[in-house]
């Protein structure tokens, strides 16, 4: 089965990322998890990003905060694809990160989610693996449906008790 390869920069990301690590655990998607440096480790990271997809890695969710290397670099070094998850935590609450996760240089494509969004990476990670797998498929479509009930749920809560009450 395909593996998703979770790199944060830092273990005060860990709070973040460990909610992606929980949507993937969810499907049923086997993940790996390193805390590796783009600024203090490049070799490091040279070597694991290079060697991802030998590891069934099909696809890495990287998260950083401020100027938010890893990302971009994981996409310089694995032809598969990568989500950046820019990282709150800076005096700049993460918009440093999400400008420059944005930004890659044309040719390095990087998707990104919101600041913080680690729950819509993993989400999205398995959605690209259902490309090529149904039961992932069927996985998400399950996901989706009860995202709606819980809502509908929700509503037919405020309807009964109104909002005063809710």
């Amino acid at each position: 089965m395909a593996k998703v390869g979770i790199v944060m920069g830092s273990d005060s990301d860990m709070g973040a990322m460990s909610k992606a690590a929980a949507q993937l655990e969810e499907f049923g998607i086997e993940y790996e998890m390193r805390i590796i440096s783009a600024h203090r480790q490049p070799d490091e990271l040279v070597e694991w990003a290079r060697s991802a997809e030998d590891r069934g890695i099909k696809v890495i969710i990287a998260g950083a905060g401020m100027a938010a290397a890893l990302p971009g670099m994981c996409a310089a070094l694995f032809s598969l694809p990568v989500i950046g998850v820019p990282l709150s935590g800076s005096k700049l609450n993460g918009t440093d990160a999400l400008y420059s996760t944005v930004q890659m240089p044309s040719g390095i494509p990087v998707a990104t989610v919101a600041i913080d969004g680690t729950k819509n990476a993993a989400i999205l990670a398995a959605r690209i693996l259902s490309v090529a797998d149904p039961e992932m498929l069927s996985k998400i479509k399950e996901f989706g449906a009860k995202g709606k009930e819980a809502v509908i749920a929700k509503d037919a809560r405020l309807q009964e008790v109104g909002y005063k009450n809710y």
